[in-house]
């Protein structure tokens, strides 16, 4: 992909505890080159090392100074603006990153209405998850140096040319791993895997049951289970489409959970024991139903609430079957638990590096696009994920 181009790969629930999300990712403008966004999606239509310092050659304002183009928005529950932005200095411990691509998850849909639990003062710029490479470094900066790849995470600011962060916020891209696929893996694959290995304890050879799994995190949770943590996967879905991409992904067994009982589904396919762990972003009946399906010490971790409604745990089948439910607010861990939260990353780039996940990329779209790639998350996010690159 040439310079200048977002890219859309599928995401997870997103850095807060409740959504399913669609990764994006930014290319840096170069001379004569347009910016575009490219989308990784779910299901149906459905997130050389040597890179030149792109920057300089972005359009000069008055007095020779830059600008970058960002997503700004303006006004809750109105369309995204495209508008250039004037780069302020990094301080002694930031680093200035030349973003190459940058993930669109669901709740950046979600903050731009006003409906998450982090609630940016206007005007801010979406984006939580990126990848690029350095471009300038503060004087205390040790970890990067100029033309590196990272990946990063960032509170809604990222759905830009540039970004400034921390350099705990970054880590380094390994040789092998092209930057799109990198720009996958924070959210989505952060989420999975400390979902299933953090929280979940997940062994070899148990059963994995993963809802919304045609979706950024759902396709994450069935790529680490099956090819990292040697899981069967049940993928559950809303449409018999949804459901062949999961089995498609390495699910073993899928289940519509549309056309009937997931309960009694996942009792046809394994019999009366049921299954060892649920992931589940979608809440509600959904939830209750794969609750139902836990095996005796069952662990569900509860990702996302998609599907709108919060469901109460029936504290009694905890008790009965001596089943564990908890939860996983992966972008909390950053500010609780760092080491936790730069493992869940680590692992993640590691994993990918050594050719053990595949992350799953869809279409592309243009930055100008972004109002029509953000209304096809918003139609779509609620079970499916996607990415922008």
């Amino acid at each position: 992909m040439p310079p200048g181009h977002f890219s859309a790969l599928p995401g997870t629930s997103g850095a807060g505890p409740a959504f399913s999300a669609l990764p994006v990712w930014v290319r840096p403008l170069a001379t004569h080159d347009s910016l575009s966004v490219a989308m990784a999606t779910a299901v149906g239509g459905l997130w050389g090392r040597c890179f030149p310092r792109v920057w300089l050659c972005r359009r000069a304002g008055p007095c020779g100074d830059r600008y970058y183009r960002a997503a700004l928005c303006t006004e809750l529950k109105q369309p995204l603006a495209i508008e250039e932005v004037a780069p302020r200095p990094v301080r002694p411990h930031e680093v200035r990153v030349d973003v190459h691509f940058c993930g669109v998850n669901f709740a950046d849909i979600l903050v731009c209405r006003g409906q998450y639990q982090e609630r940016p003062h206007l005007p801010f710029t979406p984006g939580m998850e990126f990848s690029g490479t350095v471009l300038e470094i503060g004087k205390d900066v040790s970890t990067v140096k100029e033309g590196d790849g990272v990946i990063g995470v960032s509170d809604f600011h990222s759905m830009a040319e540039e970004y400034i962060a921390d350099q705990k916020a970054l880590w380094q891209i390994p040789e092998r791993v092209p930057l799109r696929e990198a720009a996958t893996l924070p959210v989505s694959y952060g989420t999975a895997i400390m979902a299933l290995e953090h929280r979940a304890c997940t062994q070899p050879g148990e059963t994995v049951l993963v809802t919304a799994a045609a979706g950024a995190t759902g396709l994450a949770v069935i790529d680490v289970a099956t090819n990292v943590l040697q899981a069967k996967v049940i993928a559950a879905a809303g449409s018999d489409e949804k459901c062949k991409l999961a089995m498609q992904r390495g699910a073993q067994s899928s289940v519509n959970y549309r056309q009937g009982s997931l309960k009694e589904a996942v009792r046809k396919l394994l019999g009366s024991g049921g299954v060892d762990v649920v992931v589940d972003t979608v809440g509600g009946h959904v939830f209750l139903e794969a609750l139902r399906s836990l095996a005796w010490e069952g662990r569900i971790v509860v990702v996302g609430f998609s599907g709108g409604t919060i469901a109460s745990v029936p504290a009694n089948l905890l008790l009965l079957k001596n089943i564990s439910a908890m939860g996983v607010y992966w972008g909390r861990y950053r500010d609780q638990n760092f080491p936790v939260f730069s493992r869940s990353l680590s692992s993640a780039l590691q994993y990918c590096q050594q050719g053990r996940i595949q992350p799953h990329i869809g279409a592309v779209f243009k930055l100008e696009e972004l109002k029509s790639l953000c209304s096809l998350i918003q139609n779509n996010g609620q079970s499916d994920g996607g990415s922008m690159s």
